[in-house]
């Protein structure tokens, strides 16, 4: 491979590395997952995508001798007549989790539905 197409492929795996992650989405850093959920809030697809990042991931993490980072996707299950307002579905999740008991890691799942708005109060109607 000559100098020049060396440089043109490593710009292409530059260009794609960001995005080379836990599920191939690009994931945003949070402390919490309220960022995300007014990302999915505005987002055209209604999705939003991030890693839990700080010391409470890091003592989960730590605690269950986890093989990834706390990933966190957030989707829109209903947007409601109020703008700013859905029906949002949360979703925290972790591989290589080592739970009491358990035969050998796995991935675990925590899911939860949240009726949200962008002022970060629930809506005033749900229809």
């Amino acid at each position: 491979m000559n100098r020049t197409a060396l440089i043109r492929f490593a710009l292409v795996i530059a260009a794609f590395a960001p995005c080379a992650r836990a599920d191939d989405v690009a994931r945003t850093p949070v402390t919490d997952p309220r960022p995300l959920m007014f990302a999915a809030l505005q987002s055209s697809d209604g999705q939003a995508h991030g890693v839990l990042i700080g010391d409470v991931a890091e003592a989960i993490t730590k605690r269950f001798s986890a093989s990834s980072p706390i990933y966190i996707d957030v989707s829109t299950e209903k947007r409601y007549a109020q703008p700013g307002c859905a029906r949002l579905k949360v979703s925290f999740w972790q591989d290589g989790v080592n739970l009491p008991g358990a035969a050998a890691p796995r991935r675990q799942t925590v899911e939860f539905g949240i009726n949200y708005c962008l002022d970060g109060r629930p809506p005033g109607s749900l229809s």
